[in-house]
């Protein structure tokens, strides 16, 4: 199933299991290589082997998407209706159950966007056809963990900044960012 067609062999679908292994090794090299200037190679490392990654519910669920360029697998970022703000499979600190559209936040989770492909408008397909879809299942906000690379691209698409976050990845020391995003007004009668 064909989620969005932006550009010419540009296509978002939900992802599957069988995508899993490319999109935990698109995932690590986006952070490689995206990351630098942002975080140290310790921290970036670490980061991967604790929080980033794909999160297999999203994929059960499908909310997590994949956005193909010419059949490649190019970028992956999802939204959720469950309380884990963030991280992948192997992060300890993630809770199921179901947020309640009328008073929480959808959740806009692990957003990764292949090298080759960034700042080619991939991430921002992703991020409207996850906010769509959140706010088709009455969402009227969204949050999200932003990595440092990410906060310049969440606040040009209108997420607010909160304030840092440092995580104890294993004894490395992680910054991240709290934002979020009205995405639906209240009617004032």
């Amino acid at each position: 199933m064909m989620l969005a067609v932006a550009a010419p062999g540009l296509t978002v679908r939900p992802a599957t299991t069988a995508d899993i292994p490319a999109l935990d090794g698109l995932i690590a090299r986006s952070a490689r290589l995206l990351g630098r200037g942002f975080y140290t190679e310790e921290e970036t490392e670490a980061a991967i082997a604790h929080v980033f990654g794909v999160d297999s519910e999203l994929v059960a669920d499908g909310s997590y998407l994949v956005v193909e360029v010419d059949g490649r697998v190019a970028g992956c970022g999802g939204w959720s209706r469950r309380p884990t703000l963030f991280g992948s499979d192997r992060y300890a600190a993630r809770s199921t159950g179901a947020l309640d559209p009328a008073r929480d936040a959808a959740r806009i989770r692990a957003f990764f966007v292949s090298p080759d492909h960034a700042r080619r408008g991939v991430g921002t397909m992703l991020l409207a056809a996850c906010e769509d879809a959140a706010r088709a299942h009455g969402f009227r906000r969204a949050a999200l963990m932003a990595t440092l690379p990410g906060v310049p691209f969440y606040h040009a698409l209108g997420y607010v900044a909160g304030a840092p976050v440092t995580l104890d990845l294993d004894g490395t020391m992680v910054e991240f960012v709290p934002m979020d995003k009205t995405l639906v007004a209240d009617i004032q009668q």
